[in-house]
């Protein structure tokens, strides 16, 4: 598809203002501090922190383990179900504002479980929030995932709980600490969940190796990689990724923050583009990674150089890389069509 030349200034407000799916978001990573203070006050929760700032200030990781430490620890606000509807509810209607037209959302049970929430104050919450979210013209699903640090075992208690809400999420996923928790460990959980019709996603590649990749598409049959960065290591993974069109849901500020590459400006998504994979941008925990989507992109793209041609791939690849209905991503990539040719420079006189 040819298209319309844009001028490089206007690029920061393209990729803003351009149609996007988001696939890679897990709703207790947008838990901003503000909001873990007033859910702590309203749930009587003490917290380990005196005040907003402090909290912020704790959020320097070295490495994933110590982000995820930090994570949990402010998920333990989250009781009620109107508190997972209110988180939910204030992600969905940030990402309108940065014209995300469809999301699908993880969120990890098995972390709110632990204190004692039932599986339906968690789902319902949700869902709530999804169902309002459409009414106001922004898609929205829920993909529920297992800790990949706990047991296949407690996966599978973990899925039984769920299936009574089947009818709120629309796939599983993996995530959690990924180095030493290769995805053939939950093998039979996620036969278990194709058996019962579940999309499959898991997180392989971001500081695991490209083996876990291999896994994940062998072993859990998962339909796209989340993260996969790693890919880059393996050719004739990469080959593969390219020729079966297995998406990587990319997170770059994520990348930097948890110290995948030293800074933005190394990082491989054009490297990923331009061997032909099916990339996406994403913002993973933007509470923790510091921006949302529009950020990452708009940082991603200043640091490596990339262009509106490419901005044009990933948010289409964003639309092909969804569960979504063909209509809606055909709906959606002619709105990124449009949002282009407005944003097109003036022809040279």
């Amino acid at each position: 598809m040819k298209l319309p030349a844009i001028a490089p200034d206007r690029l920061p407000a393209l990729l803003a203002a351009m149609p996007k799916a988001e696939l890679h978001m897990h709703i207790e990573g947008s838990l901003e501090p503000e909001m873990i203070f007033a859910l702590a006050e309203r749930n009587g929760v003490a917290l380990p922190y005196a005040s907003i700032e402090e909290l912020r200030h704790a959020y320097a990781f070295t490495d994933l383990q110590s982000f995820l430490d930090i994570y949990y620890a402010g998920a333990s606000v989250l009781l009620k179900e109107e508190d997972f509807y209110d988180l939910a509810q204030a992600y969905l209607a940030r990402a309108a504002t940065e014209n995300v037209v469809h999301a699908e959302i993880f969120f990890d049970p098995q972390t709110h479980s632990a204190r004692g929430v039932p599986m339906q104050t968690v789902i319902r919450g949700l869902s709530r929030a999804c169902v309002d979210a459409r009414a106001q013209g922004t898609s929205a699903e829920l993909i529920l995932c297992f800790l990949r640090h706990l047991s296949e075992a407690e996966a599978f208690e973990t899925l039984e709980a769920a299936l009574p809400f089947r009818e709120h999420f629309i796939g599983v996923g993996l995530d959690s600490s990924e180095v030493g928790n290769p995805p053939e460990k939950f093998a039979r959980v996620f036969a278990r969940c194709r058996e019962l019709g579940f999309h499959i996603v898991a997180h392989a590649g971001e500081e695991g190796p490209p083996a876990y990749i291999w896994q994940a598409l062998d072993v859990l049959k998962a339909e796209r990689i989340d993260h996969g960065v790693q890919a880059v290591h393996d050719a004739a993974l990469m080959q593969r990724l390219a020729a079966e069109r297995v998406p990587l849901t990319v997170c770059p500020l994520s990348n930097q923050k948890l110290r995948v590459f030293p800074d933005l400006a190394q990082h491989n998504l054009k490297r990923l583009l331009d061997a032909g994979l099916c990339a996406t941008v994403n913002s993973d925990d933007p509470a923790y990674f510091g921006g949302h989507i529009n950020a990452n992109f708009q940082q991603v793209f200043a640091a490596t150089g990339m262009t509106a041609e490419q901005a044009w791939q990933l948010a289409a690849n964003s639309f092909e890389a969804s569960f979504a209905p063909a209509a809606d991503q055909a709906r959606w990539l002619a709105r990124l069509q449009d949002t282009f040719e407005r944003f097109a420079a003036p022809a040279e006189i």
